[in-house]
């Protein structure tokens, strides 16, 4: 292979993988709202649960494996979808289908890592609502 196609390929892989990042940061600040979203809209809970004797820790892990789990099961769901369709062409094409399975489980990992992250400063809001003024109806 001439030394002009592997910088092709070269250069084509690292497209490939600023795109993978951008995916995922769209991803983490997408999760990351939603969460917010719960915080606000389910602010009667946190405080009825916090005058029943749930503490920051309780509602702050709440948030953040409420997080965890929606990002894993995109992540999942994704890498699934993804692989599907691989497979799917490949054999519609009558190709051998090359599964890189080590990216597929970082892809999942980095999903689960950025759900967890995404779901930090919700969670700390969260926590930090007064019970007082979270059962309060809003005005």
């Amino acid at each position: 292979m001439s030394s002009s196609l592997v910088g092709v390929g070269r250069a084509g892989s690292r497209i490939l993988q600023a795109l993978a990042l951008i995916v995922l940061a769209v991803g983490g600040i997408g999760i990351a709202n939603i969460m917010v979203i719960s915080v606000i809209e389910r602010r009667g809970e946190i405080g009825l649960r916090r005058s029943l004797g749930a503490t920051r820790k309780h509602i702050a892990s709440q948030f953040i494996v409420e997080s965890t789990m929606l990002s894993l099961l995109g992540g999942v769901l994704g890498v699934a979808i993804g692989v599907g369709i691989v497979l799917g062409y490949a054999r519609y094409k009558d190709f051998d289908a090359i599964v890189p399975w080590y990216w597929l489980s970082v892809g999942v990992g980095a999903a689960f890592v950025l759900g967890a992250l995404a779901g930090v400063y919700p969670a700390w809001r969260a926590s930090r609502l007064d019970p007082a003024e979270a059962v309060r109806p809003a005005a």
